[in-house]
């Protein structure tokens, strides 16, 4: 039979998931997985929304068996969901005991197992079958859909998975971010199905809960996280459970805090370059050095001075929000996003390079720069920042700053909160900083 096996596991005993401190076999999967489709009703798109990661991939391939399209959003406000019904015709949602009301059709995933019956046969799937529409984050924009095919994720997904070989194979992998997001599909629910370890259903979010699900789970263990949550992990646990391997995403990461969290968890951290549009398409050990290796495949190039990814499990030429330079078709060095770029009497930075000053200062908890749009209406456009910092004055935070960047860099005004609103992925949405600069920042004419 063609395609392209549904799960990469080899034995019906093999542990596939983790649900707590409970394992979950991959027969156990697939009889939950039979079980599901059959009761999916016969719709070409589903929002997959399940909390719980393991019902988060039953619903993955129950609409996998049933030919249907997985949507996934970037969050499932009223109006998301809006317009999600004008992009699919008749969607409906998956959703547990931990999905919030969305104004959809619903399809209730249970947390109860499914008897399993007749003999271990793992389904195949087409390579060209659309498996699901990921749609960008926001961070920058408009949220914009991304088609994914299930030939093109499983390459993504195998490629990343030559890298892990740093660390002992088949780990139990604990995530932060959600199976939504792009990275979260990827590197704990698709490497699970493509034989990369066994994903644990939870979601951990503070650090205590992060040490209590590694704890759970028996050693190689990987972390799935972001810098941001990362950041939190290592302030809060002096000593966090050990681990095998470390893999981050999403934001830049400093080569320090790499080597912090490399000493504190006796593992390599793997950070790794990609985009929604792209999927996972470089990895450098961070800790150690500064240059980006492409997956199998892939090679990078600037053309008019755009930075351009294809080949591989790219599927089409894809021109990128980020200013590379290359090394070598398959090496490059990232010096940050386009939209990123800030010129301010005449001297260029970016605000990736601004917000990694800023949050270097001891006693900053969290911070980040903001540049209003063209279109914002202001004749003098200014740099903003937003802070937290419980300890430290405005006065005393710009001091600090004229010590690390530019003066034509520091923010007018510099806006002192409790928390920023960040994403669950950690990622702050431009229109989340859009919000923060009309309630805190008067405009200037």
């Amino acid at each position: 039979m063609t395609g392209i096996p549904l799960i990469g596991a080899a034995a019906p005993g093999e542990t596939l998931a983790w649900r707590g401190a409970q394992p979950v076999s991959a027969a156990q999967y697939l009889a939950d997985a039979a079980a599901l489709a059959a009761r999916l009703p016969a719709r070409g798109h589903v929002l997959n929304a399940c909390a719980d990661r393991y019902g988060f991939a039953v619903g993955l391939a129950a609409a996998l068996l049933r030919g249907q399209v997985t949507l996934l959003p970037p969050d499932h406000t009223p109006e998301t969901v809006r317009r999600l019904r004008e992009f699919a015709a008749q969607p409906y949602v998956l959703a547990d005991e931990g999905t919030a009301p969305i104004d959809l059709p619903r399809i209730p995933v249970s947390a109860a197992h499914s008897p399993i019956t007749g003999g271990f046969a793992v389904p195949r799937i087409p390579a060209a079958n659309l498996c699901a529409i990921v749609f960008t984050s926001g961070s920058t924009g408009a949220p914009a859909p991304n088609p994914k095919h299930w030939g093109a994720l499983t390459r993504d997904v195998r490629g990343a998975l030559e890298r892990w070989s740093i660390a002992p194979r088949q780990p139990a992998i604990v995530a932060t971010v959600p199976p939504q997001h792009m990275y979260g599909f990827e590197s704990s629910v698709l490497a699970a199905l493509c034989g990369g370890g066994a994903l644990c259903a939870e979601r951990p979010f503070y650090p205590g809960d992060v040490c209590a699900a590694l704890e759970r789970v028996p050693r190689p263990r990987a972390l799935v996280t972001t810098p941001f949550h990362l950041r939190a992990l290592l302030e809060d646990a002096p000593r966090p459970p050990p681990l095998d391997l470390l893999l981050c995403a999403t934001a830049p990461l400093d080569a320090g805090l790499a080597e912090q969290a490399e000493a504190r968890c006796g593992a390599p951290l793997l950070e790794i370059y990609g985009s929604t549009e792209t999927g996972q398409m470089a990895t450098r050990r961070s800790a150690r050095e500064s240059e980006w290796r492409t997956l199998p495949g892939i090679r990078v190039s600037v053309r008019d001075g755009e930075a351009w990814a294809e080949g591989g499990h790219i599927e089409q030429p894809t021109r990128l929000g980020d200013v590379l330079e290359p090394l070598a078709e398959d090496r490059f060095l990232l010096r940050g996003r386009v939209a990123d770029m800030v010129n301010v009497a005449g001297k260029r930075s970016s605000l990736a390079h601004l917000d990694a000053q800023l949050r270097a200062i001891a006693g900053v908890a969290d911070g980040a720069f903001y540049m209003p749009d063209e279109d914002s209406g202001a004749d003098v456009r200014r740099l903003a920042a937003f802070v937290v910092a419980p300890t430290l004055t405005r006065a005393a935070l710009l001091a600090e700053l004229r010590q690390r960047i530019d003066p034509a860099f520091l923010p007018r005004p510099l806006v002192l909160l409790e928390r920023l609103p960040r994403a669950q992925t950690g990622k702050l949405p431009r229109e989340a900083l859009r919000a923060l600069a009309r309630a805190h920042v008067p405009p200037r004419r």
